[in-house]
């Protein structure tokens, strides 16, 4: 080989997920993983998590580079771009590739608004409403509300994503009438949107979490349904699963990985609130992005007093905020965010291309930006003020 030769690089994959303290959340993301290697037979494939589940995503990176992998594509197992897929999984893979100079990351962009993504979304809503129509008999979907139940961030762009996958599904399926709330930090939350869609008359509602997988929120969803449920006899509440590993959601990985490949795999930045100045979040503009998950990376579950680690009864709500352990009003994470903000997420070395992350990180001041509107009634807060 002569000096004007370049070794021939070698491809590896990396699923990136947030992880869970729910083992099965953990199983069925690893399942999701495990599917995606026969589409990529050439490759190693691994994954890892960003907290409370091992492996880390360190952990998943050192074995694709035990592998010879030279040029590592991350995508991220996230429904939509909020602080996870914006912050905390670039930061980590910035500073592992920071380690390893001669290893190159390019980062891919979340699962979003995707065409095969709805698909997903309205094969589990027909699975339930099929089960319904065994069970309670036939109903038509003009006479059925859907409540689509997104995670909630504190990025107004993620959360209206979940308002225009459910108008895509309301329409495009015929319900009478469709609605959002979401399992935490923004409003409207779960029980407060389910009694107001008690109040609109409809004789079904369909209540379809929109999470790749199982987990605290989705027991929590489920029990908070089952609570208006029985305030509401004459109205069946019918509760359909989640995405989990629909071939849909394989489909839409495997696209984000040819995207990597294409250099098609911009993130949106148009309402980003890190580079736009968004109504209500104008002072967020330019902050700096960085992880924030250190001190759980790694921590596997924990049962808190009321809950097992695979079933939320909700029980601790009523005992205050912080039983389900990760309570980041606690963890003090200072964002100072120096925000370049290209969206490439071509992670070299120089750390150009990925929102301008500064990894200092001091824990005594380490909070997050405060959510401008947590006093809310319908909001975040609200859950733990029941008498």
């Amino acid at each position: 080989m002569t000096k004007d030769t370049q070794p021939e690089e070698k491809l590896g994959l990396m699923i990136c997920g947030h992880g869970s303290r729910n083992k099965e959340a953990v199983e069925q993301f690893a399942k999701l993983a495990e599917r995606l290697r026969p589409r990529f037979p050439d490759w190693p494939v691994d994954y890892g998590y960003l907290e409370f589940a091992n492996p880390v995503l360190s952990n998943g990176l050192d074995k694709l580079v035990q592998e010879g992998c030279t040029h590592i594509l991350a995508v991220p197992g996230m429904l939509f771009a909020a602080g996870h897929a914006k912050n905390d999984i670039p930061s980590v893979l910035n500073a592992y590739q920071a380690k390893k100079p001669g290893v190159k990351i390019t980062y891919g962009r979340e699962l979003g608004l995707d065409l095969k993504m709805i698909k997903a979304a309205s094969a589990r809503i027909e699975e339930a409403v099929k089960a319904a129509n065994e069970e309670h008999g036939e109903l038509p979907l003009s006479e059925t509300m859907l409540m689509v139940v997104g995670r909630g961030a504190s990025d107004p762009d993620a959360n209206s994503n979940v308002n225009k996958l459910m108008r895509m599904l309301w329409e495009g399926m015929g319900f009478g009438w469709g609605e959002v709330c979401y399992s935490g930090v923004t409003f409207p939350l779960v029980e407060p949107g389910l009694e107001h869609a008690a109040r609109l008359g409809y004789k079904r509602v369909i209540v379809f979490p929109y999470f790749l997988f199982t987990g605290i929120l989705i027991r929590r969803i489920y029990n908070f349904t089952d609570e208006v449920a029985a305030r509401h006899p004459d109205i069946e509440f019918i509760k359909a699963g989640y995405l989990n590993d629909q071939d849909y959601v394989i489909e839409t990985f495997v696209d984000r990985v040819h995207e990597i490949l294409e250099g098609t795999n911009n993130m949106n930045c148009q309402m980003c609130k890190y580079r736009a100045q968004v109504l209500g979040f104008e002072d967020e503009v330019g902050l700096k992005q960085e992880s924030h998950h250190h001190h759980v990376e790694g921590v596997e579950t924990a049962d808190c007093e009321y809950c097992t680690d695979n079933m939320c009864t909700n029980e601790c709500l009523k005992h205050g905020p912080a039983q389900h352990g990760h309570d980041h009003h606690h963890h003090n994470h200072h964002h100072d965010h120096d925000h370049s903000h290209s969206h490439s997420h071509d992670h070299s070395h120089s750390h150009d291309n990925s929102h301008g992350h500064d990894h200092s990180h001091d824990h005594d001041d380490h909070h997050h930006h405060p959510y401008p509107h947590a006093d809310h009634p319908l909001g975040p807060n609200s859950m733990y003020k029941k008498d």
